[in-house]
């Protein structure tokens, strides 16, 4: 299920389109467009299927983070739980799934906040914002894993603690900043 925004149309044109890497995450092209203003030239492109960004808030003050490592800046960092979209996987399903995988509680309730396209100068990647409220224990039979590549560690916080992090410069993640200022 695609629930990318609709972009406005214009008389853009791919000429050329190759595939330069595909991986497990995104897929790299190299388009050459012909511009609006009349111009071609060579586009690289990140194909990405979309992720959900999650603010689960065990009550309306407070608000679940993750330390997690991050290998692309060999750092821990603080962030909200977020995952990759599944080939065709509903996001709002993704939502609930990705609560129960990476801080280990089920929301009761997913509500759909807002999307932002984070990098649209190289990547097609639509961040899809829920708050995850009524968080309860999965069930006893209960199949959900953490991803192979994360080590994470889950925290509650206080909206003002974690906006305080923000302001002092420990939280140095975009969506997460931008999902601070969602609630």
């Amino acid at each position: 299920m695609t629930t990318k925004q609709t972009p406005k149309k214009t008389n853009a044109r791919i000429e050329n389109r190759r595939t330069v890497y595909e991986g497990r995450i995104f897929r790299l092209e190299l388009d050459r467009v012909h511009l609006p203003s009349g111009h071609s030239v060579d586009m690289e492109v990140i194909r990405h299927p979309g992720s959900v960004v999650l603010l689960p808030m065990p009550s309306p003050h407070e608000i679940i983070l993750i330390r997690q490592y991050r290998y692309t800046i060999d750092n821990w960092i603080w962030e909200l739980p977020a995952g990759s979209l599944k080939p065709n996987e509903n996001p709002d399903e993704a939502a609930a799934r990705e609560c129960e995988e990476e801080i280990g509680l089920v929301p009761g309730r997913v509500e759909r906040l807002r999307a932002f396209y984070p990098t649209p100068g190289f990547c097609d990647e639509e961040m899809i914002f829920y708050r995850c409220s009524e968080l309860r224990a999965p069930d006893a039979n209960s199949t959900a894993q953490k991803d192979e590549d994360e080590d994470l560690e889950p925290r509650t916080f206080t909206l003002l603690e974690a906006r305080r992090l923000l302001e002092r410069g420990e939280i140095v993640d975009l969506k997460t900043a931008v999902g601070l200022g969602l609630v």
